[in-house]
Order: structure tokens, then sequence, then C-alpha cells
């Protein structure tokens, strides 16, 4: 019996794939692409087939034989392999880290039950491939040019779609996803968005457009069967239009013909664990190897991208104006509470703001970037407070559940009696959280529907989706929220936004924090008067001349952006400057600085700048402690061949430390 050999990447840390034997017979021979079941070590796992070869540098008596090709399935196209080894390549970690995570768990299991059931399940489903939209509501010119535009596109065309907050971006997608459906019967179409609870609200609106297009949604609040069936969904060619998170950037499509990158300058596009991708920049590459058009639709844009489009590698789509008739941009105004001295958080101009919507029945949203009832629980006679004692980081005092927790390790305390340290029994909760804020607004308003949307309250599967349905319904008189709630929904009612302590983003050691908190306010202040009543954004801040909030008053973000490219450029950052992070983590912070240490000195650095290690912000973590390296370099090219080296050097370095590296980083 003739054999061949299996090269198969498996989802280990070793940066190389596997020889396994086969029996090549005729007419069954395995292909590049399809899955392979093998034994690993002491365990069975699951790889895909990268090549098929002759022979093999590995002793014939060493080498093991698969247990199973998995014949059932298509197999995965050249373009995705390529697709990870690329992401491999750039990322620097092995290629089955990459393409397994990729697929579905229940693709990766051992045995078959569960892909020949969601087969036959997917195979029962009636054919879906109609793609004749329903209810298309006329454009305004500025809409039409660049669906119109969106949809004629050939080739690689990277389009930033820079919309003002409320001017119908949504719409445009829609209408130039008809154009490419109708033009090619097979055409498929992945839309990205950066959270979960973004989807509802968007599968919505493509049911309703589409009734006659199969759409398959990925995202991590699946289930296991569902995120299988809507992968095979799409890995067959049915699903015609792909939605999802993150992940769904590494999803098999074999007919894609345009990606849609929504909000493309959320943060959360960037895994922060694991392979830290970011998924925006992988779609980018993905369309430019498949040569498709790519749409970055954004009100803020990030500067990556603003720099592309003003440099002509993007071509820049505008919508300055919103899209429902007389519907304009919110007025912002600034509460100096220097002078208007708030009371429990709230300023008395803020609070007549509120009456005065709930007098005519409309509704307010309050935004505190911050959970909890308290950043943290205090002793006013000996100083003491609530530290984590496994975290650099304090306690949040959640008073409802009677309470401290700490968001980084989740350890959960009971609130002291009184306090550890000298016995004080008047322990006083110091800031303000979304609960506390929630608390004051039922005081002052005990006729008023209040809801709060966070990550507290929204913790069950559905809750999030239940919440902002029970605001659209018009069932809330006032929303108090973070993040979640201000981007991607609209509300009809909502005409008032207040903001609540967004000065703490000014003095932070990031450079990067300026730039999303223009983001954040643009994207909260979008929420109001989106129907074409009139709006008003209050922000509450000490520090009303900074120029920061000037720009957000003026919706001024050509300017803004402007500005901080040049910071950046004057300051050597990106996009002007490439950059890698090495974290190392290590019971002692001491023996975590020691091997960065030697890290600095293991390869030459040409036309790279290696930087000296130093502790992170967030030194201890779960009891771990954390150090950071920062390399850097004018040159991408440069940067990714120091790099290729550097990670060689770094694995044959003997020791206990735990260490990743990080291309492109967000947070430093």
């Amino acid at each position: 019996m003739s054999y061949c050999i299996l090269q198969i990447a498996l989802d280990t840390p070793l940066d190389s794939v596997f020889d396994y034997r086969w029996p090549c017979a005729s007419g069954e021979e395995p292909q590049v692409g399809q899955l392979a079941l093998v034994n690993f070590g002491r365990r069975e796992a699951v790889g895909v087939i990268v090549a098929i070869k002759q022979d093999s540098d590995v002793p014939a008596d060493k080498l093991k034989d698969a247990l199973a090709v998995r014949g059932q399935l298509a197999p995965l196209s050249g373009k995705w392999l390529a697709l990870a080894r690329f992401a491999a390549g750039y990322y620097h970690r092995p290629l089955g880290e990459v393409a397994m995570p990729g697929l579905p768990k229940n693709l990766r299991l051992s045995t078959t039950v569960a892909l020949d059931r969601a087969l036959k399940k997917l195979a029962k489903l009636p054919d879906a491939h109609d793609a004749t939209p329903a209810d298309m509501p006329v454009l305004n010119p500025e809409q039409q040019q660049a669906a119109d535009a969106i949809g004629g596109a050939a080739g690689f065309s990277p389009l930033l779609l820079y919309g003002v907050t409320g001017s119908g971006k949504t719409e445009v997608y829609l209408q130039a996803c008809a154009q490419v459906l109708a033009r090619d019967q097979h055409a498929q179409i992945l839309v990205l968005v950066p959270e979960i609870n973004l989807t509802p609200q968007l599968e919505a609106n493509i049911r309703a457009r589409f009734p006659g297009v199969m759409l398959a949604t990925l995202h991590s609040s699946l289930s296991e069967g569902e995120r299988m069936l809507h992968w095979l969904a799409a890995h067959q060619g049915r699903a015609r239009i792909v939605l999802g998170t993150r992940l769904a950037i590494l999803a098999s499509l074999p007919h894609l013909q345009l990606i849609v990158i929504d909000e493309e300058h959320d943060p959360s596009y960037k895994q922060q664990e694991g392979l830290r991708y970011s998924a925006r920049d992988l779609a980018v590459w993905r369309a430019h190897q498949l040569g498709i058009p790519i749409v970055l639709g954004s009100a803020t844009p990030s500067l990556e991208s603003w720099h592309h489009a003003q440099t002509g590698r993007y071509r820049k789509l505008e919508l300055r104006e919103r899209a429902v008739r007389d519907a304009v941009l919110p007025r912002v105004y600034l509460i100096d509470m220097e002078r208007d001295k708030p009371k429990e958080g709230l300023t008395p101009t803020l609070v007549r703001a509120l009456r005065q919507r709930l007098e005519r029945g409309e509704q307010s949203l309050l935004f505190l970037n911050r959970r909890g009832y308290a950043p943290v629980l205090c002793c006013e006679s000996c100083g003491w407070i609530s530290n984590c004692t496994r975290c650099t980081a304090n306690m949040v005092l959640h008073r409802p559940e009677r309470r401290l927790r700490c968001h980084h390790c989740s350890l959960e305390l009971r609130i002291p009696h009184a306090c550890p340290t000298c016995g004080n029994i008047d322990l006083q909760p110091l800031g303000r959280g979304t609960q506390r804020i929630e608390e004051g607004l039922q005081a002052l308003f005990p006729e008023a529907r209040i809801l709060r949307i966070d990550a507290d309250s929204t913790r069950h599967k559905g809750s999030a989706q239940a919440a902002f349905d029970t605001v659209h319904r018009g069932e809330v008189d006032i929303l108090i929220g973070t993040q979640m709630v201000a981007k991607g929904h609209d509300f009809k009612k909502l005409t008032l936004v207040g903001v609540l302590n967004p000065d703490t983003a000014l003095f932070s050691q990031d450079y990067r924090a300026s730039e999303r908190l223009f983001a954040q306010l643009m994207q909260v202040a979008g929420r109001a008067g989106r129907a074409g009543l009139a709006s008003e954004v209050l922000i509450q801040s000490r520090y009303c001349t900074h120029p920061l909030y000037g720009a957000v008053m003026r919706h001024d973000y050509d300017r803004f952006a402007g500005d901080l490219l040049a910071e950046r450029h004057q300051a050597a950052l990106p996009p002007y400057m490439y950059q890698a992070l090495l974290r190392a983590e290590a019971p002692e912070l001491a023996t975590a600085i020691a091997f960065l240490e030697g890290a600095r000195d293991a390869v030459a650095a040409d036309a790279v700048t290696v930087n000296d290690p130093i502790p992170m912000t967030m030194t201890r973590v779960h009891n771990v402690e954390r150090a950071q390296l920062l390399v850097e370099s004018n040159s991408r090219p440069a940067l990714q061949a120091f790099l290729t080296a550097w990670v060689d050097a770094l694995r044959a370095m003997k020791s206990r430390v735990r260490w990743s590296l990080e291309v492109d980083p967000l947070d430093i």
C-alpha cells in the first residue's frame, strides 16, 4: 500500500507543522485544507492539512498514522490558508494557533457527531439566494453617491465612509450590498461590528431588507451548535451575508465580494489575549488578497485610517448631513463644575434639563463609563481604602449586591462592617459609578422610569437586547449607561445626553486616550436628536477650556484629527511609527524585568529601537507581576524582520517567565 505524508497544523504553542502518514488509495486522496484527526501526545487532536508530500524528514519508525480525514466537509480554500499564514507570520504565532481557533469548537472535536448533525440540519433548510431587496428608501445625494461608489468599486478598493452620527451609514451599507448581491448570484458579503450588543439591531435591518437571503451570524454569544451551523452555511456559500464580531474575519467565505467594517475605529476589533490580532487590519489584508472592496465606516475614524485617507491610500466618502429630514446634530454645552457645583454627581443645570425632558415625555441618557456603585470604599479616619489583595487596583463597591469586586481578577469580598485597620464603622464610598447615579436619580425623580445598562445589569444572555428593546419602545424616561449605550443604537425619543466625569481621560499616560475620549463623546452625543427632535448634550467638566471639548462642541473631527496627527508626527508615534510590545509575567517583578533585560540584548537591532523594560501600569493582576518592553521602528519591514529573529531567540531563552508579543499594540 502506498502512503503519503500529511503536514498538519495543530493548535499548539510549538511553531511547526507535524507530519503524519496516510494511505493514499486511488480515489481517496486527501486534500489540502481538509481537517484530520490525529494522535498528539496523549490526546487526540484535530488539525488542518496544510501540505501533502511523498516523504518526510521524520524517521519512518517515529511517524504516526493519521486517524481520520474529515471527508464530509469541503476543504478550506487555499486563500483561507493564506490568510491564516499571513496572520501567523505578521503576529508571530504558530500557524495552528491561528487556524484552529478560527473554526467552531464542535468542528475540532474528536468525533463527527456534531458535524454530521449540523450538515443534515443545514441540508434541510430551504435554499435562500433571492437577493431582491425590500423597502428600499430613497437616499439623499451624499448617501446615493457613497452607495454607488461602494457598489460599483472594482478590485481592491479601501473606502473610508466618514459620516456624522445619524447620517445613515447603515442604509448606505445595505444599498451597496444590494448592488453587489444583484451583480453576482453567488456573492458573499462580510459585515463586522465591534460588539455583540450591536448585532441584533443590524441583523434585524438586514433580514428586513433581504428576506430571501440566508444570513449567518458569528459571535461569542452563540451556542456551539449555533456557531457550527452558521459557520457551515458561510463555508458552503449558502449564507450570502455574514454578520459578526472580530472572530468572523477568520470565517471561511469562498465567494467573498465585499467587506464592511462598521465603527472601524473601535478598539474592540483588537483581540487582547492569545492571538492579539486586529480584525480591521486583517480585513484590509483579506480584501487586498481577494481583490475586493472594503468599507471602513465611522463618525470618528481611527487616526491610522484618517491618515491613509489623507495620503490617498484610502478613498474617503463623506456624509456631512443627518439622514432624517430636519434632523440636525445636537447642540453641545459645557457645564463648569467649579461654578455649577454638583450634588450627588449631578449639577443643577443637568437636573433642570432632565426635569424638562420628563415633562415633555422625551428620553434622556446619562453616560458614565464607570460601573459599580463607587470606585473605592475608604475610611476617613486612617486613610484605608479597599485595595485588591491580588491586583494593583482598587476593589469597586457594588452596593446592591453588598460586595467589593475587583474588575480585573473578579475577586469578591463582603463589605466590611468596620475599617480593617482602625475599626471605624463609618466607611464612605469615594467617587461615583452607574449604580450610585441610578440611586440618586431615583431619589430626585421618584416618578421617572429609570433603567441602567452596563456589564453588571446585562450579565445574562439576551438581557442586553431586552433592555435596549425596552428603551426603543419608549418605556424608559432616563437611561444610565456605560460605553455599551454609546454607539450604534437609534433611540427615536432621546433628546438629552448628559456626560458625567469625562475628565480623567485628559490626564491618562496613554497617548491614545484623547482620541478615544473624543470618539466616545461624539458617539454618545450622536444618540440624541436622531428623529428630528431638537436635542442637546451637556458635558460636566472642571476643564471646560480644554481644546478637546471645544472640538466636540463644534463637531469638528477634521481639525481635531489634524492636530492629533501633527502631535503624533512630532512625537514619532503611530501611524508614523510601527511598534511591538513584549510583555512578561512572573511571580516576582524582578524576575520579569530580568527576562526583558535579557531579551533586550538577545538580537542586534538595526533600524529598530529597543526601549528599556518597565513595569506595566497595572503591575500586578491575580498575584502575577507584569512588565513590558517596547520595540519601535519607522519601517514596518525592518520591524518585522527584527521580530522574526527576536522571537526565535526568545523561544531559545531558558526561563519560566510567561511572555507574549503584541504587534501594533493599542494599550501601552
